[in-house]
Protein backbone atom coordinates (compact mmCIF):
# COMPACT_ATOMS: atom_id res chain seq x y z
CA UNK A 1 0.00 0.00 0.00
CA UNK A 2 1.31 3.19 -0.60
CA UNK A 3 2.24 5.38 2.25
CA UNK A 4 -0.78 7.19 3.30
CA UNK A 5 -0.38 11.45 3.64
CA UNK A 6 0.09 12.88 7.38
CA UNK A 7 -3.58 13.87 8.71
CA UNK A 8 -4.17 17.91 8.20
CA UNK A 9 -2.83 19.77 11.79
CA UNK A 10 -4.96 22.19 13.31
CA UNK A 11 -2.74 24.58 11.93
CA UNK A 12 -3.13 23.65 8.60
CA UNK A 13 -6.75 23.58 9.04
CA UNK A 14 -7.21 27.30 10.56
CA UNK A 15 -4.98 28.37 7.55
CA UNK A 16 -7.32 26.61 5.21
CA UNK A 17 -10.38 28.14 6.59
CA UNK A 18 -8.21 31.65 6.73
CA UNK A 19 -7.65 31.46 2.54
CA UNK A 20 -11.06 30.66 1.70
CA UNK A 21 -12.36 33.34 3.80
CA UNK A 22 -10.33 35.52 2.13
CA UNK A 23 -11.33 34.12 -1.49
CA UNK A 24 -15.14 34.33 -0.28
CA UNK A 25 -14.75 38.44 1.37
CA UNK A 26 -12.77 38.94 -2.14
CA UNK A 27 -15.58 37.99 -4.50
CA UNK A 28 -18.54 39.50 -2.51
CA UNK A 29 -16.39 42.95 -3.04
CA UNK A 30 -16.44 42.64 -6.60
CA UNK A 31 -19.67 41.19 -7.03
CA UNK A 32 -22.37 43.19 -8.81
CA UNK A 33 -24.62 44.37 -5.79
CA UNK A 34 -28.87 43.71 -5.96
CA UNK A 35 -30.88 46.02 -7.29
CA UNK A 36 -32.40 47.54 -4.08
CA UNK A 37 -36.19 49.00 -4.94
CA UNK A 38 -36.49 53.00 -5.43
CA UNK A 39 -38.34 55.12 -3.79
CA UNK A 40 -40.87 55.72 -6.90
CA UNK A 41 -42.48 58.38 -4.37
CA UNK A 42 -39.54 60.37 -3.97
CA UNK A 43 -40.11 62.28 -7.57
CA UNK A 44 -41.69 62.26 -10.63
CA UNK A 45 -38.49 61.74 -12.90
CA UNK A 46 -35.29 59.84 -12.57
CA UNK A 47 -32.36 58.73 -13.86
CA UNK A 48 -30.89 55.22 -14.52
CA UNK A 49 -27.58 53.75 -13.57
CA UNK A 50 -26.44 50.46 -14.27
CA UNK A 51 -23.69 50.04 -11.88
CA UNK A 52 -24.84 49.66 -9.84
CA UNK A 53 -28.38 49.68 -10.67
CA UNK A 54 -30.15 52.10 -8.98
CA UNK A 55 -32.67 55.10 -10.15
CA UNK A 56 -31.65 58.94 -8.86
CA UNK A 57 -34.58 60.64 -8.01
CA UNK A 58 -34.45 64.67 -9.99
CA UNK A 59 -36.20 66.82 -7.59
CA UNK A 60 -36.30 69.81 -10.73
CA UNK A 61 -36.72 68.96 -14.41
CA UNK A 62 -34.56 70.98 -16.53
CA UNK A 63 -37.64 71.77 -18.77
CA UNK A 64 -39.51 74.79 -20.30
CA UNK A 65 -43.41 75.09 -20.30
CA UNK A 66 -45.27 73.74 -23.32
CA UNK A 67 -47.12 77.01 -24.26
CA UNK A 68 -43.17 78.17 -25.24
CA UNK A 69 -42.72 75.44 -27.96
CA UNK A 70 -43.50 77.28 -31.01
CA UNK A 71 -43.66 76.19 -34.70
CA UNK A 72 -44.02 72.16 -33.40
CA UNK A 73 -48.09 72.63 -33.03
CA UNK A 74 -48.89 69.02 -35.11
CA UNK A 75 -45.85 67.57 -33.23
CA UNK A 76 -47.19 68.45 -29.91
CA UNK A 77 -50.34 68.06 -30.45
CA UNK A 78 -49.74 63.91 -30.96
CA UNK A 79 -47.40 63.46 -28.71
CA UNK A 80 -49.79 64.68 -25.73
CA UNK A 81 -52.83 62.58 -27.16
CA UNK A 82 -50.07 59.46 -27.29
CA UNK A 83 -49.05 60.58 -23.82
CA UNK A 84 -52.47 60.75 -22.48
CA UNK A 85 -53.70 57.88 -23.76
CA UNK A 86 -50.59 56.10 -22.04
CA UNK A 87 -51.10 57.61 -18.80
CA UNK A 88 -55.47 56.47 -18.87
CA UNK A 89 -53.85 52.82 -19.29
CA UNK A 90 -55.33 52.62 -22.82
CA UNK A 91 -53.31 51.66 -26.01
CA UNK A 92 -50.11 53.82 -26.87
CA UNK A 93 -46.87 53.72 -29.52
CA UNK A 94 -43.17 54.14 -28.57
CA UNK A 95 -42.28 57.63 -30.27
CA UNK A 96 -39.49 58.26 -32.27
CA UNK A 97 -38.85 62.50 -32.31
CA UNK A 98 -35.95 62.79 -35.10
CA UNK A 99 -34.78 65.90 -36.85
CA UNK A 100 -33.08 69.33 -37.17
CA UNK A 101 -30.70 70.10 -34.30
CA UNK A 102 -32.16 72.36 -31.40
CA UNK A 103 -35.64 72.15 -32.85
CA UNK A 104 -37.40 71.07 -29.10
CA UNK A 105 -37.81 67.68 -29.31
CA UNK A 106 -36.41 66.62 -25.90
CA UNK A 107 -37.74 69.71 -24.38
CA UNK A 108 -41.10 68.61 -25.95
CA UNK A 109 -40.70 65.23 -23.91
CA UNK A 110 -40.08 67.08 -20.94
CA UNK A 111 -42.82 69.56 -21.49
CA UNK A 112 -45.67 67.44 -21.60
CA UNK A 113 -44.71 65.11 -19.06
CA UNK A 114 -45.10 67.84 -16.64
CA UNK A 115 -48.61 69.23 -18.56
CA UNK A 116 -49.69 65.26 -17.98
CA UNK A 117 -48.86 65.33 -14.89
CA UNK A 118 -50.86 68.41 -13.86
CA UNK A 119 -54.07 66.98 -15.26
CA UNK A 120 -53.39 63.48 -13.39
CA UNK A 121 -52.85 65.76 -10.41
CA UNK A 122 -56.75 67.14 -10.80
CA UNK A 123 -57.83 63.42 -11.18
CA UNK A 124 -58.97 61.71 -7.77
CA UNK A 125 -56.96 58.48 -7.39
CA UNK A 126 -54.58 59.03 -10.30
CA UNK A 127 -50.63 58.20 -9.65
CA UNK A 128 -48.71 60.24 -11.58
CA UNK A 129 -46.53 59.33 -14.69
CA UNK A 130 -43.07 58.23 -13.94
CA UNK A 131 -39.67 59.76 -16.46
CA UNK A 132 -37.21 57.91 -16.55
CA UNK A 133 -33.68 59.28 -18.56
CA UNK A 134 -31.49 56.04 -19.55
CA UNK A 135 -28.28 57.19 -20.89
CA UNK A 136 -27.45 56.29 -24.98
CA UNK A 137 -24.41 54.39 -23.65
CA UNK A 138 -26.82 52.50 -21.19
CA UNK A 139 -29.30 51.18 -23.69
CA UNK A 140 -27.85 48.01 -23.10
CA UNK A 141 -28.89 48.01 -19.58
CA UNK A 142 -32.45 48.23 -20.60
CA UNK A 143 -33.72 44.94 -20.31
CA UNK A 144 -32.45 45.39 -16.28
CA UNK A 145 -34.49 48.60 -16.33
CA UNK A 146 -37.94 47.28 -17.61
CA UNK A 147 -37.56 44.13 -15.46
CA UNK A 148 -37.26 47.02 -12.08
CA UNK A 149 -40.28 48.97 -13.26
CA UNK A 150 -42.77 46.22 -14.59
CA UNK A 151 -43.90 45.09 -11.35
CA UNK A 152 -44.31 48.77 -10.10
CA UNK A 153 -48.20 49.94 -10.32
CA UNK A 154 -47.11 53.24 -11.50
CA UNK A 155 -46.35 54.49 -15.45
CA UNK A 156 -42.99 55.04 -16.97
CA UNK A 157 -42.07 57.06 -19.83
CA UNK A 158 -38.36 56.00 -20.46
CA UNK A 159 -36.59 58.80 -22.35
CA UNK A 160 -33.22 58.73 -24.06
CA UNK A 161 -31.77 61.46 -25.64
CA UNK A 162 -30.22 61.74 -28.85
CA UNK A 163 -30.40 58.24 -29.57
CA UNK A 164 -27.93 56.74 -32.68
CA UNK A 165 -25.62 54.20 -33.60
CA UNK A 166 -22.16 54.17 -34.79
CA UNK A 167 -20.51 51.41 -37.52
CA UNK A 168 -19.28 49.27 -35.18
CA UNK A 169 -22.15 49.59 -32.61
CA UNK A 170 -24.06 46.77 -31.97
CA UNK A 171 -26.44 47.54 -29.18
CA UNK A 172 -29.58 48.48 -31.60
CA UNK A 173 -29.59 44.90 -32.03
CA UNK A 174 -31.13 44.56 -27.95
CA UNK A 175 -33.08 47.72 -28.37
CA UNK A 176 -34.87 45.79 -31.08
CA UNK A 177 -35.81 42.91 -29.00
CA UNK A 178 -36.48 45.00 -26.28
CA UNK A 179 -39.13 47.29 -27.90
CA UNK A 180 -40.96 44.82 -29.73
CA UNK A 181 -39.54 41.21 -30.64
CA UNK A 182 -38.36 39.60 -27.29
CA UNK A 183 -40.08 36.79 -25.75
CA UNK A 184 -41.72 39.25 -22.64
CA UNK A 185 -42.26 42.14 -24.76
CA UNK A 186 -42.53 45.93 -23.69
CA UNK A 187 -44.29 45.61 -20.26
CA UNK A 188 -47.89 47.33 -19.84
CA UNK A 189 -46.62 50.29 -17.61
CA UNK A 190 -43.83 51.47 -19.58
CA UNK A 191 -42.97 53.24 -23.17
CA UNK A 192 -40.06 54.16 -25.15
CA UNK A 193 -39.51 57.95 -26.43
CA UNK A 194 -36.26 58.66 -27.94
CA UNK A 195 -35.10 61.62 -29.99
CA UNK A 196 -32.65 61.35 -32.30
CA UNK A 197 -31.14 63.24 -35.21
CA UNK A 198 -31.25 60.86 -37.77
CA UNK A 199 -34.30 59.21 -38.90
CA UNK A 200 -33.31 55.18 -38.73
CA UNK A 201 -30.59 56.33 -35.67
CA UNK A 202 -27.86 54.69 -37.92
CA UNK A 203 -25.50 56.69 -40.30
CA UNK A 204 -26.24 57.09 -43.99
CA UNK A 205 -23.04 56.17 -44.58
CA UNK A 206 -23.44 52.74 -42.52
CA UNK A 207 -26.63 52.00 -44.43
CA UNK A 208 -24.63 52.67 -47.96
CA UNK A 209 -22.00 50.60 -46.69
CA UNK A 210 -24.23 47.64 -46.17
CA UNK A 211 -26.16 47.96 -49.58
CA UNK A 212 -22.84 47.96 -51.22
CA UNK A 213 -21.37 45.00 -49.24
CA UNK A 214 -23.58 42.63 -48.22
CA UNK A 215 -24.80 39.51 -50.46
CA UNK A 216 -28.14 40.57 -50.04
CA UNK A 217 -28.41 44.52 -49.81
CA UNK A 218 -32.37 44.64 -49.25
CA UNK A 219 -32.01 42.29 -46.22
CA UNK A 220 -29.20 44.29 -44.73
CA UNK A 221 -30.73 47.47 -44.52
CA UNK A 222 -34.05 46.24 -43.65
CA UNK A 223 -32.38 44.84 -41.11
CA UNK A 224 -31.43 48.58 -39.67
CA UNK A 225 -34.14 50.11 -40.96
CA UNK A 226 -36.71 47.84 -38.74
CA UNK A 227 -34.71 49.56 -35.70
CA UNK A 228 -36.43 52.69 -36.52
CA UNK A 229 -39.84 50.45 -37.29
CA UNK A 230 -40.48 49.71 -33.33
CA UNK A 231 -41.29 52.99 -32.82
CA UNK A 232 -44.89 53.41 -33.93
CA UNK A 233 -45.01 57.44 -34.01
CA UNK A 234 -42.43 59.12 -36.10
CA UNK A 235 -42.72 62.35 -35.23
CA UNK A 236 -40.05 64.77 -37.70
CA UNK A 237 -38.81 68.26 -36.75
CA UNK A 238 -37.32 70.51 -39.63
CA UNK A 239 -35.57 73.58 -39.19
CA UNK A 240 -37.85 76.68 -38.68
CA UNK A 241 -38.60 79.48 -41.03
CA UNK A 242 -37.95 83.36 -39.72
CA UNK A 243 -41.37 83.98 -39.12
CA UNK A 244 -41.30 80.71 -36.50
CA UNK A 245 -37.85 81.71 -34.92
CA UNK A 246 -39.12 85.57 -34.54
CA UNK A 247 -42.75 83.96 -32.63
CA UNK A 248 -40.30 81.65 -30.86
CA UNK A 249 -38.39 85.19 -29.77
CA UNK A 250 -41.55 87.10 -29.14
CA UNK A 251 -43.30 84.46 -26.98
CA UNK A 252 -40.19 84.15 -24.93
CA UNK A 253 -40.18 88.00 -24.18
CA UNK A 254 -43.69 88.42 -23.40
CA UNK A 255 -43.76 85.32 -21.32
CA UNK A 256 -40.86 86.24 -19.01
CA UNK A 257 -41.82 89.99 -19.85
CA UNK A 258 -38.91 91.45 -21.12
CA UNK A 259 -39.57 94.65 -22.28
CA UNK A 260 -37.14 95.69 -25.22
CA UNK A 261 -38.29 97.85 -28.63
CA UNK A 262 -39.96 95.09 -31.02
CA UNK A 263 -38.12 96.53 -33.81
CA UNK A 264 -34.59 96.27 -32.05
CA UNK A 265 -35.34 93.10 -30.88
CA UNK A 266 -36.32 91.73 -34.33
CA UNK A 267 -33.02 93.09 -36.10
CA UNK A 268 -30.73 91.88 -33.21
CA UNK A 269 -32.61 88.34 -32.73
CA UNK A 270 -31.82 87.57 -36.81
CA UNK A 271 -28.27 89.15 -35.96
CA UNK A 272 -28.11 86.28 -33.73
CA UNK A 273 -29.11 83.44 -35.86
CA UNK A 274 -26.72 84.57 -38.48
CA UNK A 275 -23.99 85.22 -36.52
CA UNK A 276 -24.57 81.28 -35.47
CA UNK A 277 -25.81 80.22 -39.09
CA UNK A 278 -29.37 78.54 -37.78
CA UNK A 279 -32.30 79.74 -36.72
CA UNK A 280 -33.71 77.15 -34.13
CA UNK A 281 -35.33 76.88 -31.22
CA UNK A 282 -32.39 76.51 -29.33
CA UNK A 283 -30.82 79.34 -31.01
CA UNK A 284 -34.10 81.31 -29.62
CA UNK A 285 -33.68 80.44 -26.16
CA UNK A 286 -29.87 81.14 -26.42
CA UNK A 287 -30.59 84.80 -27.62
CA UNK A 288 -33.42 85.09 -25.03
CA UNK A 289 -30.86 84.23 -21.88
CA UNK A 290 -28.43 86.74 -23.86
CA UNK A 291 -30.74 89.72 -23.54
CA UNK A 292 -32.49 89.12 -20.18
CA UNK A 293 -28.55 88.90 -18.65
CA UNK A 294 -28.13 92.44 -20.75
CA UNK A 295 -31.42 93.44 -19.05
CA UNK A 296 -30.59 92.17 -15.69
CA UNK A 297 -33.49 90.04 -15.41
CA UNK A 298 -33.86 86.70 -14.45
CA UNK A 299 -35.53 83.86 -15.99
CA UNK A 300 -37.91 82.07 -13.88
CA UNK A 301 -40.34 79.95 -15.06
Amino acid sequence: MPPQPPAPTSADRDALLSTLTRIADALERIAPRAATAPDLNAADAFVWHPSPARLDPVPKVNRVDLVLLRGIDRMRDVLAENTERFARGLPANNALLWGARGMGKSSLVKAIHAETNERLARREGERSLKLVEIHREDIESLPALMSLLKADPHRFIIFCDDLSFDNDDTSYKSLKAVLEGGIEGRPQNVIFYATSNRRHLLPRDMMENERSTAINPGEAVEEKVSLSDRFGLWLGFHKCSQDEYLDMINGYAAHFGLAYDRERLRAEALEWATTRGARSGRTAWQFVQDLAGRLGIRLEA
